[in-house]
């Protein structure tokens, strides 16, 4: 007898599935739950794999942008601020600023020198230095009457006289209490002042002579302040020399500095400073200078041929 059996619809894959065989029956149910299971996995590395760009969806629609900035304010100009133009000029123009101001505000001018580093010996030294440029750059070239080079070289060489009595005064006592600084000073601008122009006309080495005289004075105020503060400060002008050295400067300036020669024989006399301002040979052994530094003073004398 034969049964008929009503077909079975057809059944479908899914539309992002590829079409599989049914397992047969003869599978057990462990096989069953693990084709399953990979079935699963691979329909949802299928919907990974579609790429959103290809989604009709997605195509249809508009992309939105973002919306645009407001409009930049214009640039206009402006002045600099005070610290980029104080970073613009140069020390030139600066002091030139300065001492505008200091010009027309004297409270100003006394915060700025109660305010402002004193300047070293070495620092003052090199702006004597510039001034000595000048002068030097001033004087013609080739053979030219003496009239002709003093007019040329006039107005430099007052300015470094003047910047040279300025200074000096700022390294004596009491506003220099080193006495170091105060003779590292002199001693440079010494050697300065001995670079000078000499002139045959008496009225031009006028210029000169008054430095001359000018720190021969200061010399000499700097060894009365050394003398008054006991012996161990006069060790300082034996043991460091600067009596050889002002002795030298005497001698190089034609014996202009006799003033500052007669205060050293005057305050430190046991070194046998000579009447006429010259130091005594430091060689000689019977100095009592030598005597005092060898231990040999109040030794007994040797009398006889033995």
């Amino acid at each position: 007898m034969n049964v008929l059996l009503s077909p079975q619809p057809p059944l479908l894959p899914h539309q992002h599935e590829s079409p599989r065989h049914s397992p047969s029956r003869s599978m057990s149910p462990f096989t069953n739950m693990s084709a399953s299971k990979k079935r699963k996995a691979d329909d949802d590395g299928d919907e990974m794999s579609v790429s959103p760009m290809s989604s009709p969806a997605i195509s249809n629609r508009q992309l939105t942008r973002p919306p645009k900035r407001a409009r930049a304010a214009e640039l206009v100009g402006r002045p600099l601020p005070l610290p980029r133009l104080l970073e613009a000029l140069d020390a030139s123009q600066l002091r030139t600023i300065l001492q505008t101001i200091c010009d027309q505000r004297p409270d100003i001018a006394h915060q700025v020198s109660e305010h402002a580093p004193r300047p070293t010996a070495a620092s003052t030294l090199h702006i004597l230095g510039e001034y000595q440029g000048r002068l030097r750059s001033a004087m013609p070239y080739g053979h030219s009457s003496a009239d002709y080079n003093y007019y040329r070289v006039k107005q430099p060489l007052v300015a470094l006289i003047e910047a040279i009595a300025d200074f000096t005064r700022q390294f004596l006592p009491p506003v220099e209490s080193q006495t170091s600084a105060s003779l590292e000073y002199l001693d440079g601008a010494t050697k300065i002042i001995h670079q000078l122009p000499d002139w045959d006309n008496p009225t031009y080495r006028q210029h000169k002579e008054g430095a001359y005289d000018e720190i021969a004075r200061a010399w000499a105020v700097v060894i009365q302040e050394v003398s008054k503060r006991g012996v161990g400060f006069n060790s300082i002008l034996t043991s460091e020399h600067w009596d050889q050295t002002l002795n030298k400067h005497n001698n190089q300036s034609g014996g202009q500095l006799n003033h500052a020669m007669s205060a050293m024989s005057a305050h430190v006399g046991w070194m046998g400073m000579g009447a006429n301002g010259s130091a005594s040979s430091s060689n000689d052994p019977n100095s009592i200078r030598n005597q005092l530094m060898n231990g040999t003073f109040g030794a007994p004398v040797r009398v006889g041929p033995w």
